[in-house]
């Protein structure tokens, strides 16, 4: 790993567990273990770290739901390895560091939401495009539709107004969140292999 990816990674890390308005340069370089001028030979500021930042976490997730697509038996398999994903992050990830995104880089927090949508949107068309191909999912979906349905959703979990971080954890939203959309699109023989896939995990987790 070159420096540049270590000072991402390495940023990332502690935003993600103490939030980002509390992290200062200061700290990165020392949690690195290299000087300011060296840190600002790579970045700009603290806001074109937190822009590159999120541009690559996008990246990343992109290459990582694309592996998961190759890796998973079916559709309603993918969307489940999708969900254990998501709740991971969720789980490392603090919760003031959404909410500093949303109140001190509006600009950039607006920038994530959108790539973020994106994404959601192109791979829960490709999902429910493949669970109709497979049979698992009921034939007479609209997948533009639905995977819009899903973008709206998913900027729902986020919103304290609804879900106050300290009432909600996100891992348990994500989790109701996929139970209800999958078995509100699977067909009889999707809800089969929902049951047999959830059985499974128990198993594991006994």
């Amino acid at each position: 790993m070159d420096l540049k990816q270590h000072i991402l990674k390495k940023s990332l890390e502690l935003f993600w567990r103490s939030g980002i308005k509390g992290i200062t340069m200061d700290d990165i370089s020392r949690e690195l273990g290299i000087s300011k001028k060296t840190l600002y030979q790579y970045v700009e500021n603290k806001s074109g770290l937190i822009g590159q930042l999120f541009q690559q976490h996008v990246d990343q997730e992109k290459d990582c739901l694309c592996r998961i697509q190759l890796q998973s038996a079916d559709a309603i398999h993918e969307l489940l390895k999708v969900s254990h994903h998501i709740i991971e992050k969720l789980r490392a990830m603090s919760p003031t560091a959404v909410f500093d995104m949303k109140k001190y880089y509006p600009e950039i927090w607006k920038q994530v939401e959108s790539m973020k949508h994106k994404l959601v949107y192109s791979a829960m068309r490709a999902n429910l495009e493949r669970g109709i191909r497979e049979g698992v999912y009921r034939p007479g979906i609209n997948p533009d539709i639905v995977a819009k349905f899903c973008v709206v959703r998913s900027s729902l979990m986020a919103d304290e107004g609804l879900f106050p971080a300290n009432e909600y954890g996100l891992g348990q939203l994500y989790r109701e969140y996929i139970d209800y959309h999958i078995r509100g699109i699977a067909s009889p023989k999707g809800i089969q292999a929902l049951e047999k896939y959830l059985a499974a995990e128990k198993l594991v987790t006994e």
